[in-house]
């Protein structure tokens, strides 16, 4: 999965949504093009940056409840531009031997692969370029480092509302999450218009204008995604709201629901 990888060709004429995230995140591993995007959004939306902070936050949360649960493999797909902590370094400085597979189709990502595979010498960090519409392909790319056979934790942070109903979202989750075993958990957070449908209406039309499927879901929409899982407490919150007694070195985002939901569900 490390060997040869091929010449990399990034796009800066257009933006990227990995790229923008970063822009929103402080990063550094952006264009202007994606920063042109990225002002545009938070001058429809000021709350687009908080979002991006807080739904990486909730990332964070949810690595630290599950690898304290006892989870060791952990397959990140849509991994984006690597930004400190990521999710290999939160896992591994509880569990040194915590194995992560991150799973990309973006070329910034594979540009940046030699920094998510940095890890401890008893686990194991490995980058897989794949589509996220190919799960059949990611999980025969992640069988080569994780055991399907024992639980993953199966994250999917920032991803699905790039994945419209009609390109089979609802089947690639279910297809993955179906190979996983028993015990295994899904982590998701997803794009919502329940708490600012018209900020959210018209940063969806910034994207689009720009090339870039966006699909905003209600709350019982991203509550499909976990069909057949037992949802962990408190269920399908604003990424804010989800289990803050886990917080580390978070600033405080105010009380403001973020749009985007999320939730941890474990396979029975």
């Amino acid at each position: 999965m490390t060997g040869t990888r091929p010449a990399v060709h990034i796009d800066t004429t257009k933006p990227h949504p990995a790229r923008v995230y970063d822009w929103y995140l402080g990063g550094k591993d952006n264009y202007p093009v994606d920063e042109q995007l990225g002002r545009q959004i938070a001058a429809i939306d000021s709350g687009a940056p908080r979002a991006a902070r807080s739904n990486r936050w909730f990332m964070q949360r949810a690595t630290r409840l599950l690898v304290r649960d006892g989870i060791r493999q952990f397959l990140d797909i849509g991994s984006g531009i690597p930004t400190e902590p990521n999710m290999h370094q939160i896992a591994q400085a509880v569990a040194p031997d915590a194995r992560v597979v991150y799973v990309d189709n973006d070329p910034i990502v594979l540009a940046h692969a030699a920094a998510l595979l940095r890890g401890t010498p008893e686990g194991r960090t490995e980058y897989l370029q794949a589509d996220a519409r190919d799960p059949h392909a990611i999980l025969e790319g992640a069988a080569q480092v994780l055991d399907l056979g024992r639980p993953v934790a199966l994250s999917l942070i920032a991803l699905m509302h790039f994945i419209a109903d009609e390109d089979g979202a609802y089947d690639v989750v279910d297809t993955l999450v179906g190979a996983l075993a028993p015990g295994s958990c899904l982590v998701l957070s997803a794009m919502t218009a329940d708490f600012e449908p018209e900020n959210v209406r018209r940063g969806i039309a910034a994207y689009t204008a720009n090339g870039v499927t966006l699909v905003a879901r209600s709350r019982d929409e991203v509550g499909r995604f976990f069909r057949g899982l037992e949802l962990l407490e408190p269920g399908v919150v604003s990424v804010r709201d989800w289990r803050p007694d886990l917080a580390g070195d978070e600033s405080d985002i105010g009380p403001a629901p973020v749009s985007l939901y999320g939730a941890v569900g474990r396979k029975p």
